[in-house]
């Protein structure tokens, strides 16, 4: 059916057979695609300097704060790669919006109202 001219009355037929061709397709493309890398692995000093992109002493720094996590096993520290990329995330910058809708939401928490008296003064 490759060859062949798709008439009207063949179009049934051609239509059947270039999708189960595209579904082969689908099939040969999905073994071909790598599984999905492990982020949660050890790393060590450089590739964590690698990850965030900050020198040694910084990272350092960091860590003495308290403010990256880190694990130590005698001299040596460790990250995991997950954390780090997670670390990254947690300080990003928010938006115009949603720094308005968290001042906002500020506001409406932190306003008092007078309680109504019941005397109608």
């Amino acid at each position: 059916m490759c060859k062949q001219e798709i008439t009207f009355d063949k179009l049934p037929q051609a239509i059947t057979y270039l999708t189960e061709q595209v579904a082969e397709l689908k099939q040969l493309v999905s073994e071909l695609q790598p599984p999905p890398a492990e982020k949660h692995q050890l790393v060590g000093i450089d590739d964590a300097c690698r990850i965030i992109q900050k020198a040694k002493p910084t990272i350092y720094a960091l860590v003495r704060k308290g403010l990256l996590p880190s694990y130590k096993k005698g001299k040596k520290l460790y990250f995991y790669e997950d954390e780090l990329l997670a670390w990254i995330e947690n300080g990003r910058r928010n938006t115009a919006e949603q720094n308005y809708d968290q001042i906002l939401a500020t506001m409406q928490s932190s306003v008092r109202r007078k309680p109504k008296s019941g005397f109608g003064l």
